[in-house]
Parts: structure tokens; C-alpha cells; sequence
């Protein structure tokens, strides 16, 4: 697998890791999922100079309002860790049940200490640990807790191009930093 002109991806047990030709950079999935949080928090910053009839109007898009997308994101997070950790600690709320901003942050607050705990506590090995998920009520197959978070890490990006789109069309500039700024930011106060 590569990357052309880029790097070359290479494998350390199974964790896939970027090398970047002109000095390194390894990237695994701990570090991505850490990004999606910085960026989460950007984002909410963003919401929060909306009001909130903007918050939670409907767009028609896959969960309605700005509000139901953002909860969405948190809850498949909150919903993957369970999994992973055997736990049912997820909020089960209905996106109506958030009522304010601050409802929104304290959830947000919720799974950012839940995933921070579980990457705290998470080694290659772990990484590397192999779980079923029946589909269809038939068919059983293994994934790993890497490819678990890889997920969680997509669907962040899948559902923030949807919020890009929404916050556009009110002509307003999503946030949009880069992997590269958040890891220069992150590394330089270390």
C-alpha cells in the first residue's frame, strides 16, 4: 500500500502507521481519533454562535438539524465504546432531549472522557483484539478494535462533510483545520 509521492503505509503488528518520506510522521488510529476530538470542539465552538432555532432547524439532511448530526456523531462514538468495553454507559437520549447547548456539551464532555480513558488505556496489543459482530442475524465476522475505531474515526469525517455542506448553504465558513496543524499545535505544548 502506498501513497504516492507521499510515504509508504507499513505495519507494526497489525496497527498501520504513515512514514513520511522527508522526516517522520507515524500516524495510528489513537492519534486520528484525537484530532476528530480537537476538531469536534471547533466545530461546537462555531455552533454555539448560532442560535438555537439554527441549531436544531431542518435542513433535510440525514438527521435533520445541525443539532441531531452532532449528537449523531457522539452517540456512535458513545455507542462503539460500549462495545469495545462490554459497557452500556451510552447515553440514550432522542435528539429532542437536548434541549440547550449546554445539554450538547455536557454529552460531548461524556464521550470525549470516555474515548480519552479508553486510548489512556489502550496498547498495540489491545488494538489488536478481535471481537464478532453478526450481520443480518446471520452471517458472524471478526473485527479487530483498530478497525472499530477506524470506523468511528469515518464516520466523524463522513457526517463533518455534512455539516460543511449545511454551514455553507447559511454562508457560514466551517472550521477546517488540518491533520498537520492539529499535530503541530499538539506536539509544540508538549
Amino acid at each position: 500500500m502506498s501513497w504516492s509521492g507521499f510515504g509508504k503505509a507499513i505495519s507494526e503488528p497489525k496497527t498501520t502507521v504513515l512514514v513520511r518520506n522527508a522526516g517522520l510522521m507515524m500516524l495510528d488510529v489513537r492519534e486520528l481519533l484525537k484530532y476528530n476530538e480537537d476538531v469536534r470542539h471547533k466545530y461546537f465552538d462555531s455552533f454555539m454562535k448560532l442560535s438555537w432555532s439554527e441549531f436544531t432547524k431542518n435542513r433535510e439532511a440525514s438527521f435533520h438539524s445541525i443539532r441531531n448530526i452532532f449528537v449523531h456523531i457522539l452517540g456512535t462514538i458513545d455507542y462503539f465504546l460500549d462495545f469495545l468495553l462490554k459497557e452500556d454507559l451510552r447515553f440514550k437520549r432522542e435528539f429532542d432531549d437536548y434541549k440547550t447547548f449546554e445539554d450538547v456539551r455536557a454529552y460531548m464532555k461524556h464521550v470525549d472522557r470516555r474515548m480519552d480513558d479508553y486510548l489512556g488505556s489502550l496498547s498495540l496489543v489491545g488494538l489488536n483484539k478481535t471481537y464478532a459482530i453478526t450481520a443480518d442475524d446471520t452471517k458472524t465476522f471478526e473485527v479487530t478494535a483498530e478497525d472499530v475505531l477506524f470506523h468511528v474515526f469515518e464516520e466523524d469525517i463522513y457526517h463533518r462533510g455534512e455539516l460543511n455542506a449545511l454551514l455553507w448553504q447559511m454562508g457560514i465558513d466551517p472550521p477546517l483545520p488540518t491533520i498537520k496543524e492539529y499535530l503541530q499545535n499538539a506536539h509544540s505544548s508538549q
